[in-house]
């Protein structure tokens, strides 16, 4: 029995807990949680919003209630908007992912056996109010679960609000104490005619037009009521009398509308609304189709959706977490000597349904004699192609020893070779696989085989010949899904995995190696991970074909795999020493920040001991001293955002802003950078070995992990230090080459406008002539500041940016920006056909593609919601320009990369940074690397503009950039 599902008959021996909950309030909620990384599964359906509210459902059941009704809004609208046709009147269509979602979330509280609340011409807030109410009349305990200010109306003894809390885990209750805290308020009641003052623009409810909530509460503080307001308006003073005496009627209608009705026609039945055991055949259902299988799999073993180790796209061996089928749970019972055996069973009867073959039919064998190893060396040898893995003792490539070696050559059958912990005894056992791993002809196919060639790396092996990688085979099929083995299994075989839990257990603090298994019980968990990657493999060849996406993973993607793995190999030198005066350097300068901000405001408006980290303290010094912004958005539990972004619109308002900024971007890199490199040094290499991710962004785009060297700013002065710490192997040079403007090249050739290709062609100061063709200028006769108002267009206009924002970016009124705007497009006409074209081909396709046809699906872009649909139509321009530009400098890698090796030199490539390369290069071989990196850069693509390639020299990555 679960212990959060307290059954019908022990129920009634808990003091009843009623959760009321707001089903649209959390499935909005949750959609708009995933709207940059959308969960989409392998039908291309978006589950967003059903996995957003099914993890807060199960948090909420974590809580033990006793009782549960999830309140729903009617179709056909409710009285309010009888009487108020305008109300809700301005919202946007609901988005498709949420129309589509609801459904199958109610399907699902079905399969829960939790009531569904609706009642004809009622909101469910009304719902939840009556119900609410009703329960706390009797005395019994309850929450009304919504982040929903609206339904603090309705708290009191024994009701409730349960508030999600906004960015982070967890709930607030708020009851009547904390609802007149929050406002200021005599009594909960007065939220309503602090409702009706303020108004609602998401519901359109008027209110008084220029009465925010601070001002709606302090009205209300005062005279109690809006009756006893709008009887004398009278006592107000200069423009709020004005206000409120013109907005009457306003005011008294939105109080009206603003009340939850506690009233509606449906009783209070305590018993329907009890708790009861899932219906598990239609939940398993359910959540198989909607391909929620780990979610499922936590549910049925009780564990709820507590998060678990998941393996991650692009983890090896020592991490990863599959889920156990039929035969392995024997072994997890021989693990967990205590384990009944019944126990064992009921389990996998419950899971065995997601098996696509027997799993007792696939032969796994343990190959650790010395007969048994030559043998299968024999069959490696013959094969054509073989699936491998590794297991190891570290998520570490640089530090992982070899704990096992796996081999498939045929669905269904695999084998698995241990490997002792002695060093010159695994070795022995590696170097007799050493013909198989450096054979030119054989195929080899893995799941992240970067990992293992860098493991196997360690032992002096460098594997060889041609190589298919099923996680990015599917990346390249799906870039924007997950491309973990054990979700590619689930999603593509309908087969579940080995979970390495069984193994090595699930406490953290608590888990074992790797090494501390017995080899019988890893040989059906190693062996498994190679034969579903050769079925993975069988299965998305033919995909790959059909999408037209195979040259793409061939001559580029499997390419560069080995290239990065011999990138994170060698790795990056730094100098400690830097690093410890950048330290010095940046703690000044953040002390002498807080002294310019300190001159920068009068000693009046300082609260004492003033913390510049303390956003609550930022916030109100910003909005109630200086007043920098009319209605400041506040999180959920009403504390001010004083987020980079939201400071960004403010940032000329007030020189203080710039200064608050400037502290928490140096403070950021000190602590992501300046301080924590050193602590990534390996010891015993001495090298930062960063892993370059192929599988993460959906453009194409490389990123970096351990440390993320992407995120180092470029341009300003504190990124330069950090830059400056980076430096070559003793005795070398440190060489930086970089494409010049090639996003702008690369929309030069897209659109073909013939005067921005001409300006590239004759070689011009791009942004010099843009501006000259802007203010109608000659290029000499360009000021640095319209220069500069030019490059922001450039490279922000492309990517959709509007007037609001490149106001915002320039410091410049938006009628100005609008202006810029429509004199950039009248300069480059092409351009702006180009980015209507790109839209209609994706409305028309769903995706888009780059120059050499990767495709970015848009699945909103039809949406009938301005801001999903204004999202994908940002991206539609976006992607085959950031695309683009990532799939040529993958191409002049992978040249580079070969020239070295044809040409025997010793130079090593040992970094990538967006449109960047950087080099570790010997003094003698100076000029042949500099010849070779400028000539394949330049000549990775053919388009009606010259790629250009800047670099430079120095004895830091700074001196060199």
């Amino acid at each position: 029995m679960n212990p959060l599902r307290p059954s019908q008959s022990d129920s009634g021996n808990n003091p009843p807990k009623l959760f009321l909950i707001d089903a649209y309030a959390l499935i909005f909620r949750a959609y708009y949680a995933f709207i940059r990384a959308p969960r989409i599964n392998s039908k291309g359906q978006n589950t967003s919003a059903i996995f957003g509210f099914l993890n807060t459902l199960e948090d909420l059941l974590a809580l033990q209630p006793t009782h549960v009704g999830v309140a729903f809004d009617p179709p056909g609208g409710t009285f309010r908007h009888h009487e108020y046709p305008a109300y809700k009147a301005q919202r946007e269509e609901t988005p498709e992912g949420i129309r589509t979602a609801v459904p199958y979330i109610k399907k699902l509280l079905g399969a829960y056996r939790i009531p569904i609340l609706e009642v004809e011409n009622f909101e469910a807030d009304d719902v939840i109010g009556t119900l609410a109410t009703a329960a706390g009349e009797q005395g019994i305990d309850t929450y009304m679960v919504t982040p929903d200010k609206d339904y603090g109306q309705l708290v009191r003894p024994n009701v409730r609000m349960l508030k999600p809390r906004n960015g982070s885990a967890g709930y607030d209750i708020l009851g009547p104490q904390e609802v007149c805290q929050k406002w200021g308020l005599q009594s909960a009641s007065q939220v309503i005619d602090m409702l009706g003052l303020m108004g609602d623009t998401a519901d359109n409810i008027p209110g008084c037009k220029g009465v925010g909530e601070k001002t709606a509460a302090s009205l209300i503080q005062q005279f109690g009521s809006i009756q006893e307001l709008l009887a004398h308006t009278d006592q107000l003073k200069g423009a709020l009398r004005t206000k409120v005496e013109n907005s009457r009627d306003d005011i008294v209608l939105s109080r009206h509308l603003a009340t939850i009705v506690t009233d509606v026609p449906i009783a209070l039945n305590m018993d329907s609304l009890r708790l009861m055991e899932p219906d598990t055949e239609s939940l398993t259902t359910l959540m198989n189709e909607l391909e929620m299988h780990r979610l499922l799999q936590r549910k049925l073993s009780g564990d709820g959706l507590q998060r678990g180790r998941n393996r991650q796209d692009g983890s090896n061996g020592a991490s990863r977490t599959e889920t156990s089928p039929l035969q392995l749970d024997l072994f997890a019972a021989q693990i967990e000597d205590n384990a009944p055996a019944s126990a064992v069973s009921e389990e996998t009867d419950e899971r065995s349904n997601l098996d696509c073959y027997d799993p007792e039919k696939a032969h796994y064998q343990l190959t650790d004699t010395e007969q048994l190893r030559a043998q299968l060396l024999q069959l490696l040898l013959n094969a054509t192609e073989v699936a491998m893995d590794t297991e190891t003792t570290s998520t570490d490539p640089m530090m992982a020893e070899l704990v096992g070696m796996s081999f498939a050559v045929h669905e269904g059958e695999a084998f698995y070779v241990p490997v002792p912990p002695g060093r010159e005894e695994a070795q022995t056992i590696v170097e007799q696989f050493r013909p198989f791993y450096e054979h030119k002809g054989i195929l080899k196919i893995g799941q992240n085989l970067k990992y293992d060639i860098n493991v196997l790396a360690n032992y002096g092996i460098e594997v060889d010949g041609p190589m298919w990688d099923t996680m990015i085979a599917h990346y390249v099929l799906q870039p924007e899904l997950h491309h973990g083995m054990d979700y590619l299994a689930e999603a593509y075989l309908h087969y579940r995995t080995i979970h390495i839990d069984t193994l090595i257990g699930t406490k953290k603090k608590e888990q074992r190696s790797m090494r501390d298994v017995s080899p019988t019980l890893v040989c059906p968990y190693a062996a498994e991970d190679a034969d579903i990657t050769l079925r993975l493999k069988n299965t998305f060849l033919p995909m790959l074909q059909a999408e037209g996406a195979l040259q793409l993973f061939t001559e580029v993607e499997m390419p560069l795999m080995p290239v990065l793995a011999r990138m994170e190999r060698t790795g990056v030198r730094i100098d400690a020493d830097a690093l410890q005066q950048t330290a010095a350097l940046f703690s000044q300068q953040m002390e002498d920040i807080i002294t310019e901000i300190q001159a920068l405001v009068p000693p009046e408006m300082w609260e004492p001991d003033f913390n510049i980290s303390s956003p609550r303290q930022v916030g109100i010094l910003l909005y109630e001293k200086l007043h920098l912004m009319d209605k400041p958005k506040r999180t959920k539990t009403g504390q001010y955002v004083t987020s980079e972004e939201v400071l960004e619109t403010i940032r000329f308002k007030h020189p203080v802003v710039e200064k608050i900024l400037e502290y928490r971007a140096k403070k950021k890199l000190l602590s992501t950078y300046v301080e924590a490199l050193p602590k990534l040094v390996n010891p015993r290499t001495g090298h930062i070995h960063t892993s370059f991710n192929q599988t993460v962004a959906a453009t194409g785009r490389l990123s970096s992990s351990n440390p993320n060297l992407q995120n180092i700013p470029v341009r300003s002065d504190d990124g330069r230090e950090i830059r400056k710490a980076f430096i070559p192997e003793p005795g070398q040079l440190f060489f930086s080459a970089d494409y010049s403007q090639i996003e702008l090249r690369i929309m030069a050739h897209l659109s073909g406008d013939s005067h921005l290709i001409n300006a590239f062609k004759e070689g011009n100061d791009i942004h010099a002539a843009t501006a000259a063709r802007i203010y109608g200028k000659t290029i000499p006769q360009v000021s640095k500041d319209e220069r500069r108002n030019a490059k922001t267009a450039n490279f922000g206009i492309i990517y959709g940016i509007s007037a609001f924002g490149l106001a915002q970016r320039l410091g410049i009124s938006r009628q100005d920006a609008k202006t810029l705007i429509d004199s950039y497009f009248e300069s480059y006409p092409r351009v702006h056909s180009y980015m209507s074209e790109s839209i209609d081909r994706a409305r028309q396709t769903g995706y888009t593609e780059t120059l050499l046809h990767r495709r970015c699906y848009l699945r909103d872009i039809n949406s009938h919601n301005a801001v999903v649909r204004g999202y994908a139509e940002r991206n539609a321009i976006n992607a085959p320009i950031q695309g683009s530009a990532a799939d040529i400098i993958k191409r002049a890698m992978i040249a580079i990369d070969r020239r070295f090796r044809q040409e025997h030199l010793h130079s090593r490539m040992i970094l990538q940074v967006h449109d960047e390369l950087n080099f570790t290069v010997l003094p003698e071989e100076q000029q042949r690397v500099q010849d070779i990196v400028v000539q394949e850069m330049q000549n990775a693509y053919e388009m009606s503009v010259p790629l250009i390639a800047d670099c430079g020299w120095g004895k830091n990555w700074l001196e060199a950039h």
